[in-house]
């Protein structure tokens, strides 16, 4: 399998939308209002026609989507694809960088991991948290719908939650989701400690990798995954019509 539609299916597993269908060479998928990563079609098919585009933008509008499409330039006929969407006036948005490392080099990390804690379902205060940051209660329902094992983990400071993230498992990998700090708690290290906890929650569930994606444009974020040696293995971007 194209390590593109791999991390697909492991983003589609881990952050699932509200329905998935088949759409001639498509798949579409029904976000329920929970973003890009839920809402965005991608070409399963080894080839397609213009005008099954044009079917996929049909479906999208009626599902109250504006069209947009996730490119995975490593999948076959992505290329195509984007070339061809490109001429449509699709715009690209929202390039995204996918990072993995081995949950053996995160748990052998001395970080602090007394104000951490795995749970499952979200504690009141956690989903308040997220809706403070912007993640309301339509992408709080997509952590509802993944499958396998799962668990909210925060990071406090004081008597405050100083951070938050979601994490799903799915065939060896714990992917993190909606990892979020506070703004008066960033650069604090509150990210390392989620990720490490989250790194100790994937080992008692039997996974060995960990991976989490990100958007290009988010340098801070992209510097501390690199720091602590997570890996790119994979990019993808959204090519988005707006409303004509």
């Amino acid at each position: 399998m194209q390590a593109g539609l791999h991390l697909a299916a492991l983003i589609d597993a881990t952050w699932p939308p509200a329905r998935s269908f088949d759409l001639g060479p498509f798949m579409l998928r029904d976000g329920a209002g929970g973003g890009k990563r839920v809402s965005a079609a991608s070409l399963i098919g080894a080839d397609f026609h213009t005008a099954e585009i044009d079917r996929a933008k049909a479906a999208m509008r009626a599902m109250g989507q504006d069209p947009l499409f996730a490119i995975w330039p490593d999948a076959p006929q992505n290329t195509v694809l984007d070339a061809v969407l490109a001429q449509q006036r699709y715009e690209i948005v929202d390039p995204v960088v996918v990072y993995h490392i081995k949950i053996d080099a995160l748990v052998e990390t001395n970080l602090d991991m007394t104000l951490t804690a795995p749970h499952w379902p979200p504690l009141a205060i956690c989903r308040d948290f997220w809706q403070d940051l912007g993640i309301g209660p339509a992408r709080q329902a997509v952590m509802v719908r993944a499958k396998g094992p799962k668990t909210v983990i925060f990071a406090r400071s004081g008597d405050h939650l100083a951070g938050i993230c979601f994490v799903a498992g799915l065939g060896g990998t714990a992917m993190v989701h909606a990892l979020e700090v506070a703004p008066q708690h960033r650069r604090q290290g509150s990210a390392q400690k989620l990720l490490a906890r989250a790194a100790h929650w994937a080992t008692g569930a039997g996974l060995a990798n960990l991976a989490l994606v990100v958007t290009a444009a988010n340098k801070p974020a992209r510097a501390l995954y690199e720091k602590m040696e997570m890996q790119v293995v994979g990019q993808y971007h959204y090519r988005l019509l707006r409303q004509e």
